[in-house]
């Protein structure tokens, strides 16, 4: 019997975590499942979740997502979900081990960067990061301004160049 509801195509989003980028440097970057109830993927489908919270522990070679926001579903009854609980990601093996290995050492942490729908399936884009000190916060905040003063300065002579 063939499903008579669409296939969605491509990658939709839902939330992402700009802070992340600020606070950490980016080392690698690792795409993961997520193991889901029902009511937690139609709140995600109404576009409801927060990520800014949220790490990721391994724990006996799993990996567990913690505080990520993903509040009740609104037409839920008593099967409904909570809000905060800590959900399985699904790796690789390899992939864990890697995370593992890497995560043991100082400074280095575990966080979700987005979440999204890809091809109708719940998606979480996940992080081994290192966290930033202040300084380097505070540089690349100058580095940005200064590339947008430099863009503006370009469009500007572009627009003399034209008039």
């Amino acid at each position: 019997m063939a499903s008579t509801m669409a296939k969605e195509k491509g990658r939709k989003l839902i939330a992402q975590n700009k802070k992340a980028r600020h606070d950490y440097l980016i080392l690698d970057t690792y795409e993961a499942g997520l193991v889901l109830m029902g009511t937690e993927v139609k709140s995600l489908r109404q576009g409801r979740a927060s990520l800014v919270d949220g790490f990721v522990q391994l724990d006996g070679h799993e990996a567990w997502l913690h505080n990520v926001h993903v509040p009740e579903y609104s037409q839920g009854t008593w099967t409904n979900h909570s809000a905060r609980r800590k959900r399985k990601l699904l790796l690789h093996r390899e992939e864990i081990d890697k995370l593992e290995a890497k995560s043991q050492e100082t400074g280095h942490t575990i966080v979700p960067l987005a979440l999204y729908f890809k091809d109708g399936r719940a998606k979480i884009e996940i992080a081994l990061a290192k966290g930033k000190k202040e300084y380097d916060k505070r540089q690349t905040l100058r580095e940005k301004q200064d590339r947008r003063e430099a863009e503006r300065a370009m469009s500007a002579v572009r627009r003399k160049a034209r008039a």
